[in-house]
């Protein structure tokens, strides 16, 4: 019988990339999720019956074990940008990377990897690093051979950042951002997924690694580059640290308020992250020591972010005729 992994947050946005590689490389796919029925898109991922949704939620003991059972690989893709109800920061990323662990530990599962991030840092200004640390902290003690990944600002189709920016766009001349000059290494998720599958079939030596793509861009440059991509012309304007610190303040409260009903668009804790750059330190280990070739985000972004284009996919058509009209000019 095939080799069977359990992927926690398999329907995320990293997760689904790991979950389709796992299931090409011919292993059974368990996808633990807190909702199923919203994750049945990744069946198609392998044949028939090999790639399964099931509920999990990982703030629980019996509901991480569960899932577990039987598997012989675990990965952990869970990780939430902002807390919302129960799902707070610690719970999450603290208390339930080190259940994973800890119970993967207990039933004696091959290997685990854990997918964490770039400025994990328990001494971190923003609770979102402390609790990263805390957590790859927490799964180091109960399976010192895991393999953790930290990848930098992660791209691709289904990604919260360059499709949030470039919806932005579409509204106004200017487009506001905080720490324009923090800079970025911008991962392509699908990167990100081939080292986690290495993780799982041996084929990393255990330990950190920190994921960035072959570019390293500020904020601002990063921006720059996303509206030549969607053709639109936009002054980007830095919102000074002390204003965004106000406005993310502002914002938490409205969401509390509503009991989480309202989504902050950001929040201070955010806000605290974006001081700090967001790419591979110094002497970290890396893609180089996976044998993977990063790709870069000019490659990638196009595919995806051409329907925030004016003309949406008939601008290369209008692209061309204009250029048709200027040969015969």
């Amino acid at each position: 019988m095939s080799k069977l992994v359990t992927i926690y947050g398999g329907s995320g946005f990293v997760g689904r990339y790991v979950a389709r590689r796992m299931a090409k490389e011919g292993w059974r796919v368990r996808v633990a999720v807190r909702r199923p029925n919203e994750a049945i898109f990744v069946k198609p991922y392998g044949t028939v019956g090999q790639v399964e949704p099931v509920l999990c939620n990982i703030r629980d003991d019996a509901s991480v074990r569960a899932v577990m059972y039987g598997a012989d690989a675990v990965v952990n893709c869970v990780g939430i940008l902002a807390p919302s109800g129960k799902n707070q920061f610690d719970a999450v990323q603290h208390e339930g990377a080190e259940r994973v662990a800890r119970i993967a530990s207990e039933h004696g599962i091959g290997r685990l990897v854990h997918i964490s991030a770039i400025g994990a840092d328990e001494n971190g200004d923003s609770t979102y690093a402390q609790t990263k640390a805390l957590g790859e902290e927490g799964v180091l003690q109960h399976f010192p051979q895991a393999v953790i990944l930290r990848p930098s600002i992660v791209f691709g189709a289904e990604d919260e950042f360059f499709n949030r920016f470039a919806s932005v766009s579409r509204f106004g001349p200017v487009l506001p951002v905080v720490g324009a000059d923090t800079k970025f290494q911008p991962v392509y998720v699908d990167d990100v997924a081939k080292a986690a599958v290495m993780g799982v079939l041996g084929e990393a030596v255990p330990g950190i690694y920190e994921l960035g793509g072959p570019e390293v861009a500020t904020f601002r440059e990063l921006m720059h580059s996303m509206l030549d991509i969607v053709r639109r012309r936009r002054l980007v304007v830095n919102i000074p640290f002390f204003v965004a610190r106000i406005m993310g303040t502002s914002f938490d409260i409205v969401s509390k308020l509503s009991g989480g009903l309202i989504a902050a668009p950001l929040t201070r804790d955010q806000v605290r992250n974006l001081a700090h750059d967001n790419i591979v330190a110094d002497g970290a280990k890396g893609f180089a020591d996976l044998g993977i070739e990063p790709t870069a985000f000019e490659v990638i972004l196009p595919n995806y972010l051409w329907r925030f284009r004016p003309s949406g996919q008939y601008e290369a058509i209008k692209e061309s005729a204009q250029n048709l009209r200027t040969d015969h000019e």
